[in-house]
């Protein structure tokens, strides 16, 4: 049996990754957290679990070393964020008590210098891990799969958006607002180009969901895949709300901040959650991921893939909490023998990913012109 302590296990993706690593047989979740009474009502409530979850009260900011004494883990997953502006000092933890290293995060730097650590995670024969999440992990895996369809690959465009009902924890709003109103650089026919978080308004029509409304986003796609896919010229990440009279309202605030008045959104999350889930009443569950992938065939004609990905029955928060779920089973199981220190590229294929969503409401689609 292995232990995998979640940091984080009872937040908006911790509280599924930990429902889901429970069932394993092969696995003992401790749930930790700044809040010992959350901790504890989650572990009494998966009590009939194969193997009893248990718990631990935890602030990353001072006890983590001696959390990682104490409960001698084998696994960490953090889920914990937001991860804009930390440092490495979790995973760094982590390496030097020897245990493997999983987290959520979306940050831009963050993900795309882990690096720094691979060479300490190599000598302790560790896995660290970071991205475990849509971006980079999913989006990757998708590019991945149709790369050999095209001769050449020259853009994606892709998006995902939330559906109203959705009750994103306090960080997970942190993290998707301090973008807005931010400079950020992409690709752009073949060079880096700034924008700003929150604008660039677009819609984007989805099979069964309609249309939707996005804003450019800042993730950690942007910078590590001019390198993975060198043929690329234009990449474009955008992000949207079910509700378009809220991303109006995002893409509103976002001026103000680039004006310098707020100086940031993340601030006022919880203000803006509240907010938001007074538009209950005007939405539903459905979210979605779309991506356009355009290039060469290889018979020397254009060629357009667009992928959908659709959730419903309140099924979207599964998306980006899947990889951490399968790639700490693949550790315990064995079916990961890779080491050192990484974002989350190339260690979950498409269809290993979309069997990591069996049973749920989630189906995916695709379109490719010319057929």
């Amino acid at each position: 049996m292995k232990k995998i302590l979640v940091i984080g296990g009872y937040g908006f993706f911790g509280n599924l990754i930990t429902r889901r690593l429970a069932a394993d047989p092969a696995i003992r979740v401790i749930i930790a957290g700044r809040d010992a009474e959350k901790c504890r009502a989650l572990a009494a409530e998966l009590q009939k679990s194969p193997n009893l979850p248990l718990y631990h009260a935890l602030d990353l900011s001072r006890d983590l070393p001696a959390v990682l004494e104490q409960v001698k883990p084998d696994i960490v997953i953090n889920a914990a964020g937001p991860f804009q502006g930390q440092d490495y000092k979790t995973p760094e933890a982590c390496i030097g008590f020897g245990c493997h290293y999983i987290d959520l995060a979306d940050a831009r730097d963050y993900v795309a210098g882990i690096g720094a650590l691979d060479k300490a995670a190599k000598a302790k024969g560790r896995l660290v891990i970071t991205g475990a999440s849509s971006v980079p992990c999913l989006t990757a895996a998708l590019i991945d799969h149709y790369l050999p369809k095209f001769a050449r690959l020259a853009s994606v465009d892709y998006g995902i958006t939330v559906a109203q009902k959705t009750r994103m924890g306090a960080s997970t709003a942190a993290a998707v607002l301090s973008y807005a109103g931010k400079a950020f650089t992409r690709l752009r026919n073949g060079k880096m180009e700034t924008v700003y978080g929150g604008l660039g308004l677009h819609m984007q029509n989805y099979p069964e969901l309609g249309l939707r409304l996005f804003g450019d986003c800042d993730i950690p796609d942007l910078a590590l895949f001019p390198a993975r896919y060198p043929s690329l010229e234009n990449i474009r990440f955008s992000a949207g709300q079910e509700n378009a009279l809220l991303q109006l309202g995002i893409w509103k605030l976002s001026w103000m901040v680039r004006a310098g008045f707020p100086r940031s959104l993340d601030r006022h999350a919880k203000t803006l959650m509240k907010l938001r889930g007074m538009f209950d009443i005007f939405g539903g569950d459905e979210s979605g991921l779309h991506m356009t992938l355009g290039g060469t065939g290889h018979n020397g004609q254009p060629r357009e893939t667009k992928f959908y990905m659709i959730a419903k029955s309140g099924h979207g928060p599964h998306i980006p909490a899947t990889p951490a779920v399968l790639l700490a089973q693949g550790l315990v199981h064995n079916t990961i023998t890779k080491r050192g220190a990484m974002p989350c590229l190339g260690l979950i294929g498409l269809q290993h990913y979309i069997a990591g969503l069996k049973g749920l409401d989630i189906r995916t689609m695709e379109t490719t012109t010319p057929a």
